[in-house]
């Protein structure tokens, strides 16, 4: 069969980019699919053709899209449909090629129960657990007691994490046996269970496998996922350092015996939980019947294309290559992207991208799904972009990654870029001392550095530089205009220079605010004769000097330069009116990112000084509002639920600070709100009604 002349992509964003462009190198038309809401998305812009569709998750819809663009074939991507049974089917009935394995493939290694079986019966070694399908809770009990504590509980069907549960102790099985339901009925629509034994510091490790249609199957070394944050990938890397070539071999042919169970066409992964000190001892997990997110880190050392071959074999064509022509060349090391902060819970975060600036330079690689101007919502996944980084060998790959990291700017949403340059450089990471819990036993590693960025021992630490920055790129875009008349003098008075009669320079203040801050006064004011050069006092702090240049448009974004004591710190900015009509002041640096917004204290007056006690609930994320659980006027206490906010299924409680009465409230249900929107305001009880209390 030749290859297809025309491919619909079911999916968005980065991956859909990434589809597009091996289909745009092979001479293939692309189809692309959007919501109204992604019209202008750069995986649209990419596509030969795109059709409108109201959801990515209809999959009689986009069988009738393939079939109005004359696509010939469907490539899923990963998530939404990439593993729906029922849409495989659909694409065949409909005479489209589904480029991905036999609809049997992706069911019977869907239902995690029946996958351990079947691969346990191909020889592949399996972590012990419960057996058989549909157990009720009594069974489940039952098989923990059997095997031993700690258990992890996990959703028979979905993936992602999403449901899975470490029991450490016997009392507290039943109750998280029904949270567990609760949470898989709700995410997947099947709250079936299985139970298996915990392994403490396990290391996440999968094979890539390939399969043609002619029953050729070979695999592609190992990628090392073990840096999770929540059953939730962060970083992944090829090969791993834990395997060595025995282990390595003896992996890949388990992961090959488990694909030919199944008849396993296409691209594939064979996921191993491996404990840490005995690599021998590994045990299948689970199979993920699609691309991986991490495939660019295999791409890279095995210098195959993944999604070419994807299509080759959808196309009918013979593997040419047999295991031993399979080699692992270099190094290469890839970070998730995703518009999250880090700081704040990892809660979601969106916007308006500002100003983009993306990595390159050698073994740099990123796959994007981000643009200038383009709306990042709450709508879908988190994950915006990757970056991966290659390099001879894993210590080249890590530096490469590092500084890739650091060059990666999206101003106007907040990333984890920044978090992740910071967990690749912990000191067990460059080891490889890696397990599935570290990232959970650094949480220091969320905390964003505001002070002396990026240098040590200058005579004159700053307590907050993102406020200096910002008051300092507040003060230069009120750059003096020459209002001349015709006589060519400008009136000093024109010019927002601080300059006063007697030649001494007032303060300026800026009343600024980082997310989840309090409120800080920053006063600038020029030191007289020194273009350039100011005094900045922040809060109550000492008065500094700092020296600062502005690269921008006004209005726009670009760089900032800052120095104090001779050290000059370099930040892209941006100033983003749009968002809150507040003038915020965006800073990056590092990966790193600062949204410092205006803050108005007679606003805060005209709220009755609640502002002042914290008495402002702000939204945390962009979501949706989805309940309101009081009115205006209603008293409160500290702790009570006041509104619910949805954003990327997760469920968000925003609760009074004080005990007090509802002021204001500016949302109802069903309203779609932006990071930092007001929501309401709680004005707090008085003395009186406190002590009554």
């Amino acid at each position: 069969m030749p290859m297809f002349e025309s491919v619909l992509v079911a999916n968005r964003g980065e991956i859909a980019v990434r589809v597009i462009r091996t289909l745009k190198r092979l001479g293939v038309r692309s189809v692309a699919v959007h919501s109204a809401a992604d019209a202008a998305a750069p995986h649209v812009r990419a596509a030969d053709t795109a059709v409108l569709i109201d959801s990515y998750l209809d999959g009689a819809e986009l069988v009738a899209a393939a079939r109005r663009a004359g696509a010939q074939a469907v490539h899923p991507g990963y998530g939404f449909l990439a593993e729906n049974t029922g849409f495989a089917r659909a694409c065949a009935e409909a005479g489209l090629v589904f480029i991905g394995p036999p609809a049997g493939a992706i069911e019977l290694m869907g239902d995690k129960i029946n996958a351990k079986e079947a691969v346990k019966a191909a020889g592949v070694p399996v972590v012990p657990g419960s057996s058989g399908d549909d157990l009720d809770d009594a069974a489940l009990i039952a098989a923990a007691a059997e095997i031993g504590f700690p258990v992890l509980l996990k959703p028979s069907a979905g993936g992602g994490g999403k449901g899975m549960r470490l029991v450490r102790e016997a009392d507290r099985l039943p109750e998280e046996i029904a949270a567990a339901r609760r949470e898989a009925r709700t995410s997947f629509g099947d709250d079936t269970l299985l139970l298996e034994r915990w392994i403490d510091r396990p290391r996440h490790i999968e094979i890539q496998i390939l399969a043609d249609a002619h029953g050729n199957v070979v695999h592609l070394g190992e990628r090392e996922c073990s840096l999770q944050r929540r059953h939730q990938k962060l970083i992944e890397e090829a090969p791993s350092v834990l395997l060595d070539e025995a282990t390595r071999a003896e992996m890949g042919a388990a992961a090959v015996r488990a694909a030919k169970s199944c008849g396993y066409t296409g691209a594939g992964t064979v996921e191993f939980i491996v404990p840490g000190a005995d690599p021998s001892s590994h045990f299948f997990m689970e199979m993920n019947t699609r691309l991986q997110v991490e495939h660019p880190v295999t791409e890279l050392v095995t210098g195959l294309d993944l999604v070419e071959w994807q299509l080759r074999v959808a196309a009918g064509e013979v593997l040419p290559f047999a295991q031993a022509d399979v080699t692992l060349t270099g190094h290469a090391v890839e970070a998730r992207i995703c518009a999250e902060d880090p700081s704040r819970g990892f809660l979601p975060s969106g916007g308006q991208v500002l100003l983009l600036q993306e990595p390159d330079g050698e073994g740099i690689r990123v796959d994007s799904g981000l643009a200038p101007g383009l709306v990042v919502g709450s709508t879908y996944d988190p994950m915006v972009s990757k970056v991966i980084a290659y390099g001879p060998d894993r210590d080249t790959a890590l530096r490469r990654l590092r500084a890739a990291l650091a060059q990666t700017v999206v101003l106007g949403v907040v990333t984890n870029a920044g978090y992740l340059r910071r967990l690749i450089s912990h000191p067990d990471v460059v080891a490889g001392r890696l397990d599935t819990g570290l990232v959970e036993r650094h949480p220091e590693l969320t905390l964003v550095p505001t002070g002396d960025i990026g240098q040590a021992g200058t005579a004159q630490p700053v307590d907050n530089f993102p406020l200096l920055a910002a008051a300092l790129l507040r003060q230069l875009a009120l750059a003096p205009t020459t209002a001349a008349d015709g006589a060519g003098w400008t009136d000093p008075f024109a010019r927002p220079t601080g300059w006063r009669i007697g030649g001494t320079p007032a303060w300026a203040g800026h009343h600024l605010r980082l997310p989840g801050a309090d409120p800080v006064l920053v006063r600038v004011r020029p030191v007289r004769g020194a273009e350039g050069a100011y005094e900045v006092r922040i809060g109550d702090s000492e008065i500094l000097r700092a020296e600062a240049r502005a690269e921008t448009a006004p209005g726009g974004a670009g760089r900032l330069a800052v120095t104090v004591d001779g050290v000059t710190h370099a930040f892209a900015c941006g100033v983003d009116g749009a968002a809150h009509g507040d003038g915020t002041v965006w800073l990056s640096r590092d990966g790193d990112s600062w949204a410092c917004h205006a803050h108005d204290p007679l606003a805060e007056l005209a709220l009755g000084g609640a502002g002042a006690q914290g008495g402002t609930l702000t939204a945390p994320m962009p979501g949706t509002v989805t309940l309101v659980k009081a009115s205006v006027g209603d008293p409160v206490k500290r702790g009570q639920a006041v509104l619910v906010l949805e954003a990327m299924k997760m469920e968000h409680v925003i609760t009074a600070p004080h005990d007090g009465t509802v002021a204001q409230l500016k949302v109802v249900p069903g309203v779609t709100v932006a990071m930092d929107d007001l929501l309401a305001v709680i004005a707090p009880a008085s003395t009186d009604e406190t002590s009554e209390s």
